[in-house]
């Protein structure tokens, strides 16, 4: 006879169910899953006990789509239809993509590759191998998945973030967060177990750099700060070999897409070969058909790929000082990514950092085995308290103010998620409108910093200028995105934007952006009280300007406006002007030269406001 189960009121039929949860390492060359199952985490293989996804797609012409080692095979004889590091192309305007031989469309929104299975963005063709790894997660873990979290480098800035979500999204997955990368690999390394201290993530993988310095302190995880390049990994390294390879055989450089991919690839395989051999046998074929043969050693091959290693210590360096700390506050350097392979890299990094850096784990599954632990608990499977992560944003965010001012409201590495308000004010008498611009940056004016977006807010109620009180509220939430909320105190009237441009930073601007606020920082100090004392006259010049019209003929003789108007034009000649000494002093003149003609007015505003009262009438 079979047993009734009964429950009580509230309590799940099985409340012993996991829930299925997995972590994707979206990866510039190969993308894996991972999970948690009976308490172990794993990286989920194929047939073939493969855990690898190549990060290739390639597109038919009957519209059929073949991910990973299939699409790889085609790589170089259809390298037209047969995408490969798409990581790189997400959140870019078509201006500020990389070389990669593709064919676009001319929208300069929204690149679009041609394909012969149809135009393609980068989302779509990310969502494709996000789809293929949760197929893969779905047959091991028997079901549909309730959650995941995805990784995204630590410098992916909002637009490449945004880019992420939609592409899993489009794959039909719920994203439970984006975690950035270094970050994952320091819960793989189980970093939150060991005694409070500081850890250096240095993160190179095929695409992008990052660099993270983790305090670890009474179960926080918090991200001091990050820096790096998300253009900058070993398909950098792959190009100087393949251009190396190229001058060596004698190949000519005219643009052939196909003769790039197949020299890449066979620069890829080098490189992975000098991992363990000092030395490595090269059989090209060149385009007429004959074969060229040569050899590369590890040592020549150091001397290639040493400009790009340098590259990534610089970052390193800021990041510490950014951290306010020096290397010998670090306890520990966990290396990540594929790249990190390269005994080259473990060297170089090791010396920077005067210490032996962790190599322990596979650096290819660190990234997803972190991912897979933070899923497991966000998807509910594992209460704990033990643990929190807080990351950083990478460049500051900020509104524009009168005169092309950035004002700050949150700066770059700033914990998330976040919120920070600030109050504005009207400019002009009876203003019912503002105008809000969201930048990001470190300079100091809106001309040198990254525009967002922009939005207005209506239905102020006019009032004198400066009398408003605009509460701007901007709001970064745990995966980077950003909401800004713009009210008005009286009314309640509001206006909101999500964040979502449709390209993001180039390659050089990230980098730019920061050293740039170095290298200008006392310049821009300048330009920034010049601007300001240029408000200042506007605002005295509109001011005074408005008073004349009103009640000039009335309360003053024709000296009187003559001198006043003198003080205007006096002013108005250096407003324009790079002296700031000489504008503070102009506009204190029309102050000094306006001061009796503001006490006339004020003393007659006193008068009608007491016209017909008695004294009685204003005790209390």
């Amino acid at each position: 006879m079979a047993l009734l189960q009964i429950s009580e009121p509230g309590q799940s039929l099985s409340p012993h169910q996991l829930r299925r949860a997995a972590g994707i390492d979206l990866g510039t060359t190969n993308s894996l899953v991972a999970s948690v199952r009976n308490g172990e985490v794993i990286t989920l293989v194929d047939s073939q006990d493969r855990y690898l996804v190549p990060s290739v797609v390639r597109y038919h012409s009957d519209h059929q789509v073949t991910v990973g080692y299939d699409a790889v095979k085609s790589s170089v004889d259809d390298a037209h239809n047969t995408i490969v590091s798409v990581k790189r192309l997400l959140g870019r305007s078509k201006s500020e993509l990389p070389h990669t031989g593709y064919h676009f469309t001319d929208d300069e929104r929204v690149p679009r590759i041609i394909t012969s299975g149809g135009e393609v963005t980068a989302i779509e063709v990310s969502a494709e191998i996000l789809k293929h790894l949760a197929r893969r997660a779905q047959l091991q873990l028997g079901g549909d998945l309730d959650g995941v979290v995805i990784t995204v480098p630590a410098y992916f800035d909002d637009a490449q973030r945004q880019a992420t979500k939609d592409a899993a999204r489009l794959a039909g997955l719920n994203v439970l967060r984006l975690l950035n990368e270094p970050t994952a690999a320091a819960v793989a390394y189980g970093l939150d177990q060991k005694e409070d201290g500081i850890y250096a993530i240095y993160d190179l993988g095929g695409g992008t750099f990052d660099i993270s310095i983790l305090r670890f302190t009474k179960g926080v995880f918090e991200v001091m700060a990050t820096a790096g390049d998300s253009s900058l990994g070993g398909d950098d390294l792959d190009h100087v070999l393949s251009d190396w390879i190229m001058e060596q055989a004698g190949i000519a450089d005219d643009g052939d897409h196909r003769t790039r991919r197949y020299l890449q690839r066979a620069a890829k395989m080098a490189k992975e070969s000098l991992t363990v051999k000092d030395e490595v046998r090269l059989d090209v074929e060149r385009p007429d058909g004959d074969c060229w043969h040569g050899k590369l050693s590890r040592t020549n091959f150091n001397a290639l790929i040493d400009s790009l290693v340098l590259k990534t210590l610089a970052p390193c360096q800021r990041a510490l000082r950014d951290a306010g700390i020096s290397k010998t506050d670090i306890n520990d350097v966990v290396m990540v990514g594929g790249s990190t392979r390269v005994p080259y890299v473990r060297e170089k990094v090791g010396k920077f950092f005067n210490c032996q850096p962790h190599v322990d784990i596979d650096p290819d599954q660190v990234v997803a085995i972190g991912a897979a632990i933070q899923a497991d608990v966000l998807v509910g499977n594992k209460q704990t308290d033990d643990m929190l992560l807080l990351d950083v944003i990478p460049l500051s965010l900020g509104i524009e103010t009168m005169g092309g001012l950035v004002e700050k409201i949150i700066p770059r590495n700033t914990t998330i998620p976040v919120t920070r308000a600030q109050e504005f004010t009207t400019y002009k008498d009876g203003q019912t409108a503002l105008s809000v611009h969201v930048v990001q940056g470190e300079r100091e004016l809106t001309s040198d910093c990254r525009s967002l977006a922009r939005f207005e807010l209506h239905g102020i109620p006019p009032m004198a200028a400066g009398a408003a009180r605009i509460r701007v509220s901007y709001q970064v939430d745990a995966d980077g995105l950003l909401s800004v909320t713009a009210s008005e105190a009286t009314t309640g009237t509001e206006s909101r934007i999500d964040i979502k441009p449709s390209y993001g930073l180039s390659d050089v601007e990230v980098e730019k952006m920061l050293s740039d606020s170095i290298s200008h920082a006392e310049s821009d100090v300048v330009q920034r009280r010049l601007r300001e004392q240029q408000v200042d006259a506007s605002r005295t010049l509109e001011a005074i300007g408005a008073a004349m019209a009103a009640d000039g003929q009335r309360l003053l003789s024709a000296d009187e406006r003559a001198k006043i108007t003198q003080a205007m034009t006096a002013l108005q000649s250096v407003q324009e002007g790079g002296d700031v000494a000489a504008i503070k002093q102009a506009c204190q003149a029309v102050e000094k030269a306006g001061a009796e003609f503001a006490q006339r007015r004020m003393d007659e505003s006193i008068r009608t406001a007491l016209a017909g009262h008695k004294l009685d009438d204003f005790n209390t």
